[in-house]
């Protein structure tokens, strides 16, 4: 028909007029068919890195560039946008992707969009600026959080006291919290390791560095720290926390104006009855606690579950992540991403945390049914959110101070680890009013 319709132009003016309108027709149709985006699958058959497609996620949101996430799409993939720079990157860092023209990605995104299915595509705009909470010198153990952003290739700034009580928090989005002690008692580990010359050093920097920022007592110090990150939280902050932090941070909160520790820890007797002077309305996450009294005990308080689960065999071993609507509760849902719904259980000073001292403001999005304990928990505090994760290293079941460090090139698909990371990534995403 082109042919005919070019052969009955008389013209020559008509007829180049004609071609070059044909041809802009062809190149704008062969534009449109060969505009494309790249999808980063997270399921188990199409990603070999799930940890550092996360990375690449971050990086692309530190190019100004949106990405969507596909929430329980293929385990919660993304779609980023394409380009030869992006795609170089995907290969160095050794993670899977697929070229979608935009017309396959629209019809994706149009099966997503169903009412009858459980998915949803959220925007991620803007890298979240992250601090770990952290001592400056070398601790006798190492921190999952730190590790998995070192891999992920996901920067991040270290912080501590000093900058906490100096108000710098607000400087950053997201917020995690080292293995730490916030009730001034050292950790626990008078018991074994009193003796030991990293516990002796570790004291006496904590007591000089109380000193110097003006502090009596480190448990003064630390209870104030945990103030001030209460307050960052309530203010419109992320915080995430693992293993020790999690307790102790709310073990503070809740002592306030309580002094729960004995001489050992800090020169003077505990207050008389402190367990009945506890205010639990403070706390972030948990309710109705006992606190443990022997200092020689390597635990906090009834909170965890590390002492309680002795009809947990390794083995058998695992928590299921809940289930939610993506298209109604985004937020959990985004926390939950991953390519199993079973993920391994692993050790820590506190290990996972007793169900019915969970409040009922707090969502529970991984539990072990077997044993009654809630091992992964999210909640609201005034205008900002906190994610508490039990146990230590998701891939050393059971590490002790001074183990070596788990390296992570061994577990690039770990689902423990992408929980993790689907924290980092959360506070990203464009904000959107939750209908629940």
């Amino acid at each position: 028909m082109t042919v005919t319709y070019l052969s009955k132009l008389k013209n020559p003016w008509a007829l180049a007029k004609a071609r070059n309108f044909l041809l802009f027709l062809f190149l704008i149709f062969s534009f449109e068919s060969m505009a494309s985006v790249i999808l980063i699958p997270m399921d188990a058959e199409g990603q070999e890195n799930h940890l550092k497609a996360y990375g690449i996620t971050y990086w692309v949101l530190t190019k100004q560039q949106k990405v969507q996430w596909l929430l329980n799409y293929r385990g919660g993939s993304f779609l980023l946008p394409d380009g030869e720079v992006i795609r170089k990157e995907c290969q160095i860092r050794g993670v899977s992707f697929e070229v979608l023209s935009d017309a396959q990605a629209e019809k994706v995104l149009d099966e997503i969009s169903s009412p009858s299915r459980n998915q949803e595509a959220v925007i991620l705009e803007k890298a979240p600026k992250i601090a770990v909470y952290s001592p400056k010198g070398n601790q006798p153990w190492d921190d999952a959080v730190t590790m998995v952003l070192t891999y992920a290739e996901i920067p991040y700034v270290t912080i501590y006291d000093e900058e906490v009580l100096d108000n710098k928090l607000a400087l950053y989005d997201w917020l995690h919290l080292h293995h730490e002690d916030f009730t001034g008692q050292f950790g626990k580990f008078y018991g074994a390791y009193r003796a030991a010359p990293w516990y002796i050093e570790s004291k006496k920097e904590a007591e000089t560095l109380a000193q110097e920022l003006g502090f009596s007592k480190v448990s003064e110090e630390k209870r104030a720290v945990a103030l001030k990150i209460r307050n960052y939280v309530i203010g419109g902050g992320f915080m995430f926390a693992m293993c020790s932090a999690t307790d102790s941070f709310d073990i503070a909160l809740a002592a306030e104006n309580v002094d729960i520790c004995e001489p050992m820890f800090d020169g003077d007797p505990s207050d008389a009855n402190y367990q009945g002077k506890l205010d639990y309305k403070n706390t972030f996450a948990f309710t109705n606690f006992i606190l443990e009294r022997n200092p020689l005990r390597y635990e906090f308080s009834s909170i965890d579950m590390t002492n309680k689960r002795r009809n947990v065999p390794r083995e058998s071993d695992y928590f299921s992540l809940m289930e939610f609507s993506a298209k109604w509760d985004p937020v959990p849902t985004m926390l939950t991403q991953n390519h199993t719904t079973l993920v391994k259980g692993f050790m820590g000073q506190t290990t996972a945390f007793t169900r019915d001292q969970v409040k009922s403001t707090v969502m529970v999005l991984g539990e072990n049914k077997l044993n009654g304990e809630a091992r992964y928990l999210h909640g609201i505090k005034g205008k900002g959110f906190f994610t508490f994760y039990g146990g230590h290293d998701p891939e050393d079941y059971q590490h002790r101070v001074g183990d070596p460090k788990t390296e992570l090139e061994l577990h690039p698909t770990s689902p423990g680890y992408r929980l993790i990371l689907n924290n980092v990534l959360f506070p990203a995403a464009r904000k959107k009013k939750q209908k629940t």
